[in-house]
């Protein structure tokens, strides 16, 4: 008997204007397997989307050959996959691989780039491990999300802190969704159609040549995991989907402090 579709999260896409996205992946690749489906999807429909890397995925990659080149080859691996996606936008830390922590100079970092975009909508890596499938949860994952979601309450809506941002004339802002990705299955509570650009996350994902051992496993293994998010929204058979952990940050309920 196939799975009841999910009850409908807070996020309604006839009711909720996206315009402007700022995306946060702990490594280069992060965001073309989580995200770049509804990426795609957004740009298509004019949605101004920035990518944010935060560690230069300098541990990445399986060729010892490629040790020394492998951040200049990185960052133009996800340049191009963001280019595929229409993302000119991309944004790279410069944090090293493997050592990413959710640090007051890391949420400064997220603080200024909110601010400066302004977006509607912020994505960013779940920052609850995984323990059904751990390799969602690197470090660096849990790290990204932590710093994404601390920097969001209060600092980025905070006039008072990181004061040198707003000197800098980058004022406080109210972040109104927070979109969550690679997060544990029992938080999926939205899930957006991607049917229409399933190949195009696919390309966007084989650009990333120094992570891949096994191409064709790789898209399988994606393509299988799409169709089985959209069943269980109770998409029509064949489509695709990505899944989320939306939260509603500031909404017109929204007291602020509470």
């Amino acid at each position: 008997m196939p799975e009841a579709p999910e009850a409908p999260g807070p996020f309604d896409p006839a009711r909720h204007a996206v315009r402007r996205v700022v995306a946060f992946g702990a490594h280069p690749d992060d965001l073309d397997f989580g995200v770049s489906g509804t990426v795609a999807a957004w740009t298509a429909a004019g949605v101004e989307v920035h990518y944010c890397i935060m560690t230069d995925g300098d541990a990445g990659g399986f060729d010892p050959a490629h040790r020394a080149s492998i951040v200049a080859m990185r960052h133009e691996e996800q340049r191009s996959a963001a280019a595929l996606v229409g993302v000119d936008d991309v944004h790279f830390l410069g944090y090293r691989d493997g050592y990413l922590e959710p640090s007051h100079e890391v949420m400064r970092d997220v603080v200024e780039l909110i601010r400066r975009v302004r977006p509607d909508v912020v994505l960013a890596m779940h920052p609850e491990r995984n323990w059904d499938r751990i390799q969602k949860s690197h470090p660096d994952h849990l790290a990204c999300g932590e710093a994404v979601t601390r920097a969001i309450y209060p600092a980025v809506e905070n006039p008072f802190a990181y004061p040198e941002l707003a000197e800098a004339g980058l004022d406080a802002y109210r972040v109104p969704w927070l979109w969550l990705y690679a997060g544990p299955a029992e938080r999926t509570n939205h899930r957006v159609d991607v049917s229409a650009f399933v190949d195009t996350k696919i390309t966007a994902l084989q650009v990333h040549i120094s992570q891949h051992p096994d191409v064709a496993a790789m898209e399988e293994s994606v393509r299988s995991r799409m169709r089985a998010s959209a069943s269980a929204a109770g998409l029509a058979e064949g489509s695709s989907a990505e899944e989320f952990h939306v939260v509603s940050v500031n909404n017109p309920e929204t007291i602020a402090g509470f």
